[in-house]
């Protein structure tokens, strides 16, 4: 009879879980609720239908997303459409250019379409990336900054491989944060380029703990190596988060020690609506 009702209430857990929703299932597991997508993941369905694409993310139980342009819309439009489909917009990239040319302009986008955080996504370099880059971009930081702080908003970085070359400090990401103050250029950290760069991105986020709130979660193919410094890596190479070479639990325990707060899956592979689930079911299955 025991074993009876111990099969009928684990029948019945099973069924309550079933029926929950996929946020509620996602806050019970850690970071989860942490958890978001970089809205550049759907690139080639957003041009085509904002309303659509956005609609079917929410299914997926992603409340969380990051901003990486308007696709067409102004921002008051993408505003209403992202709140139509019961999605949040904390952060969103920028440009350099746009923060050194218009920024007045790029905080108001960010505000109206509910960001607190802008994130400047690359440096333009030519062939090779070098310290005058590196001093050209810490010079519009340290202007926007502390611009964006008196909106009680949050400028941040976001690396992308090419940083990761050896300079005076270290690397020229080492001669980025050296030359920018901490309190108004935080780190958003994308592993796959960090890897991909040369360096262990969990060691990264230690190295810079209370400075990097925001990842990039995307995973890499097991066995790819590349040259110290890369920023570029086949797009097939962009794996379902959990397969390949990324240390995730260790990573994520190093980003909450540090005060992490948003942690967006960017999936840059052909088919990101093929490897979302398993990615956010990995995500959200972790106990650190």
């Amino acid at each position: 009879m025991t074993s009876r009702r111990s099969f009928l209430m684990t029948l019945a857990a099973g069924a309550a879980a079933a029926s929950r929703p996929l946020d509620l299932l996602a806050a019970e597991s850690g970071v989860a609720e942490k958890i978001g997508l970089q809205l550049y993941s759907l690139r080639a369905d957003l041009p085509k239908d904002v309303p659509g694409t956005l609609a079917r993310v929410r299914e997926l139980g992603i409340v969380e997303v990051e901003g990486a342009g308007l696709w067409g819309l102004t921002a008051e439009q993408l505003r209403a459409e992202l709140d139509k489909a019961g999605l949040r917009c904390r952060a969103t990239h920028m440009g350099l250019d746009r923060l050194k040319d218009d920024l007045p302009g790029a905080i108001a986008e960010a505000k109206t379409v509910g960001a607190s955080w802008v994130v400047c996504p690359w440096l333009p370099h030519e062939d090779s990336f070098d310290r005058d880059d590196v001093m050209r971009a810490a010079e519009v930081f340290n202007v926007a900054g502390p611009a964006l702080q008196k909106e009680e908003m949050q400028l941040g970085y976001h690396c992308h491989g090419y940083e990761f070359v050896p300079s005076d400090e270290g690397t020229l990401f080492d001669t980025l944060a050296q030359s920018t103050e901490a309190a108004t250029l935080k780190f958003e950290i994308d592993v796959f380029w960090a890897r991909a760069g040369g360096v262990d991105p969990t060691a990264l986020v230690e190295k810079y703990s209370g400075r990097v709130p925001l990842l990039h979660l995307k995973d890499m193919q097991k066995g790819l190596e590349l040259p110290p410094g890369s920023s570029r890596a086949p797009h097939e190479t962009n794996v379902v988060i959990g397969t390949g070479q990324i240390d995730f639990p260790a990573l994520l325990r190093a980003a909450e020690a540090g005060g992490g707060e948003l942690y967006y899956i960017e999936d840059e592979s052909p088919k990101p609506w093929d490897q979302l689930p398993g990615s956010l079911s990995y995500l959200r299955g972790l106990k650190l």
